[in-house]
């Protein structure tokens, strides 16, 4: 049975190689909005009619914010797929022996992982609730304040639920 589950576990392969194309897309497609910012703002690229009513370099912010959001969602899912090869694929020796390029993307358990992603979703939606407030600064309504109020609500529900907590507290007592 353990031979089963041990040949089983490599299923999460689809995970990470679907994980790795999207950021891979994702990444193009940050770059692409970048290039918008500065078509927009440098080479007075026709903006398009939602964004009329900005100036260009509102404009050029607008698609930078956006860009900025891609590229997060695109780190998003490389971490995802790091975490998930390290957790269901990656040998115990083999980490020994893992270029130490990404250490810094440290998955200890699948709570870990969940935090990391959490915290993403969080940050993405508050850079979703700038780019609202900046493309229609000019009639904002109460309405918009749902988005902020989801935001809180995720951080304090992070905050009790503690995913990754325990890890961290047994670092803290290992460092004194």
């Amino acid at each position: 049975m353990k031979q089963t589950f041990n040949l089983f576990r490599h299923v999460s392969w689809i995970a990470i190689i679907c994980s790795m194309l999207a950021s891979s897309l994702l990444f193009v497609m940050g770059a692409a909005k970048t290039y918008s910012a500065f078509a927009v703002f440098a080479l007075s690229k026709t903006p398009p009619a939602s964004l009329a009513h900005l100036d260009t370099a509102d404009i050029a912010i607008s698609y930078l914010i956006k860009s900025l959001d891609t590229f997060l969602v695109a780190l998003v899912l490389f971490i995802f797929a790091h975490g998930v090869y390290t957790l269901f694929i990656a040998n115990k020796e083999d980490e020994n022996k893992q270029i130490k390029v990404l250490r810094w993307i440290k998955t200890p358990n699948i709570g870990h992982l969940k935090n990391i992603l959490a915290e993403a979703i969080i940050v993405i939606l508050f850079v979703k609730f700038l780019e609202l407030v900046l493309i229609n600064f000019d009639s904002i309504s109460w309405d918009i304040l749902v988005l902020p109020t989801s935001i809180l609500l995720l951080s304090v529900g992070l905050k009790y639920l503690g995913l990754g907590q325990v890890e961290n507290h047994k670092n803290a007592h290992k460092d004194n």
